[in-house]
C-alpha cells in the first residue's frame, strides 16, 4: 500500500475542505445555542430605552423587566411603516413612546420620544450606529442633551410638527440646541422627529393620543 502524501495538493485540498466544514458546523452550533441569548438581551435593550425616554435609568435586568412590564400597557406597531407606538401608565398619566428611526453623518440613528396628554414631550433617548465619539454620539451618551427635550412642543394647531432641533434656539419652547460640534448629526435627528412624528397628528388639549380600536394599524384620532 502507496505511503499517504500529505505533501501534495490534494492531500491539502481535501484537508482544508474537511476543516473548513467541521469550523463551519461549530460556528452554527454556537450560534443557534447563543441566538436565544442575544434575542433576550437585543429585547432587554429595547425595553431599557423605551424606559429611559420614559425618565426611568439605572435599572439592571431584572428592574427593568419588572419597571417595563408595570408601566407599558399595550405595543401598537403600524403595518405600513414598522413604527411603533407604546401606550404606558406613569403615576396615573397617560403617555405615549413613539419609535423614531432616520440617519446621522455615518449611519443610522433612532430613539424613542414619550409624550404627555398635552401634546408635549414627557421624554426622549436617542441611539446612533456609528456617529464619532464625543461628537455625534452625543445624542446617545449625554443625558443633559436629552433631557432638554422634555417639555418641548410637539404639534402647532394645525398639526404640524414645530419639535425641531437647530444650531439657533429662536423659540424655546419647540426648539433644542445642535450638539456642539456636531450639527450634521443634529440635523439627523432633527429630520427624524419630523418625519417619525408626522403621522402622529395633533389632537385636542387635554385629551390622549388614542389607538383606532377596529383597525390593524396604528393610527391616531384626530377630535
Amino acid at each position: 500500500m502507496s505511503k499517504l502524501n500529505t505533501n501534495s495538493n490534494a492531500y491539502i485540498i481535501i484537508y482544508s475542505a474537511i476543516l473548513v466544514v467541521i469550523v463551519a458546523f461549530l460556528l452554527a452550533f454556537v450560534y443557534q445555542a447563543l441566538k436565544p441569548m442575544q434575542d433576550a438581551n437585543v429585547a432587554l435593550d429595547v425595553k431599557k430605552q423605551i424606559l429611559y425616554s420614559l425618565n426611568i435609568r439605572n435599572l439592571d435586568g431584572a428592574e427593568a423587566e419588572a419597571k417595563y412590564a408595570e408601566v407599558v400597557k399595550a405595543e401598537k406597531e403600524d403595518e405600513e411603516n414598522g413604527q411603533k407606538a407604546y401606550e404606558c401608565l406613569i403615576d396615573g398619566k397617560n403617555i405615549v413612546v413613539v419609535s423614531l428611526k432616520g440617519m446621522g453623518l455615518w449611519g443610522g440613528i433612532s430613539g424613542y420620544l414619550s409624550i404627555d396628554p398635552e401634546g408635549k414631550v414627557y421624554g426622549a433617548y436617542f441611539n446612533h450606529e456609528s456617529e464619532t465619539a464625543g461628537l455625534g454620539a452625543e445624542i446617545k451618551d449625554s443625558q443633559e442633551w436629552q433631557e432638554k427635550f422634555i417639555g418641548k412642543k410637539i404639534w402647532d394647531e394645525q398639526g404640524n410638527v414645530v419639535l425641531s432641533v437647530v444650531k439657533k434656539v429662536d423659540d424655546p419652547d419647540t426648539q433644542v440646541d445642535c450638539v456642539t460640534g456636531a450639527t450634521l448629526t443634529s440635523n439627523g435627528v432633527d429630520a427624524m422627529l419630523k418625519d417619525g412624528l408626522k403621522g402622529f397628528h395633533t389632537y385636542a388639549i387635554g385629551k390622549m393620543l388614542e389607538t383606532v380600536a377596529n383597525t390593524d394599524s396604528t393610527k391616531v384620532v384626530e377630535e
